[in-house]
């Protein structure tokens, strides 16, 4: 019959287990602990191939990598790719995302990865003037499209009205997401002029309103862990109410 100890005797004498045992003061003093030694064990038989009970059930490391390494070779094929009025010929991995595209080889940098699952619209370009996810679009599906990044959109001595917006209601703290979302922002307010509703549109029939709650809907897209959505906002209902420049 089983006896349960109260906690603190149950601690107690587990402290004094580890304390008074001279073999696991000893393991301890080498930085050896049973599972560390039953890791290395598993690894060299794996190294020198070796089947045992012991590694039997798990997939040796070096097996493995070795396996991921055969799987990762991609196809590369050449695209041009039109970035911010620029032509771009590149050889590409058939996988490359636009993110990585633009980040790794086109060096834009200004696009950021930040879920890369295309959740937090960090990485939002515009494309056609129809803002999407770069992470979730693969580069070479995009030859002959027109690609504008936060880099396209104004320059240092002429800001895009809405980098100007966001700079004087200050809708930013870190800065992480601000390029993907005013690169949303440009988007957004061409699909309210186009009359596209939202899930807050009350009347689908008449051109939308862009009031705050309009305008937090259409940014849902976009997240800012800094939580600097009011300010974010207010720049880009200031640029709504007088048009893009």
């Amino acid at each position: 019959m089983l006896t349960r100890l109260p906690l603190g005797s149950a601690l107690e004498a587990d402290a004094r287990f580890r304390t008074n045992d001279p073999q696991r003061l000893a393991m301890s003093h080498f930085g050896t602990n049973r599972r560390t030694f039953l890791q290395s064990a598993a690894l060299a038989g794996c190294a020198l191939g070796v089947e045992t009970p012991l590694i039997a059930p798990m997939t040796c490391v070096a097996q493995y990598s070795a396996q991921n390494d055969a799987r990762s070779g991609g196809e590369a094929m050449q695209v041009t790719l039109t970035v911010n009025r620029e032509r771009w010929s590149l050889v590409l991995d058939t996988r490359t995302t636009l993110l990585d595209a633009l980040r790794e080889h086109i060096g834009l940098t200004g696009t950021k990865k930040g879920c890369d699952h295309g959740q937090c619209g960090a990485c939002t370009v515009l494309l056609n003037g129809r803002r999407i996810n770069a992470c979730l679009t693969l580069a070479v599906m995009l030859e002959g499209d027109d690609i504008t990044t936060i880099e396209g959109l104004g320059a240092a001595s002429t800001l895009h009205p809405l980098q100007a917006a966001f700079i004087t209601h200050d809708g930013f703290q870190c800065g992480y997401c601000t390029t993907g979302q005013i690169c949303s922002a440009v988007g957004m307010l061409a699909e309210a002029d186009a009359g596209w509703p939202s899930g807050t549109t009350n009347d689908v029939a008449i051109s939308p309103v862009l009031t705050d709650a309009e305008i937090a809907e259409r940014m849902s897209g976009n997240l800012c862990r800094c939580g600097a959505y009011p300010n974010i906002v207010a720049a880009i209902k200031s640029v709504a109410s007088r048009g893009l420049e």
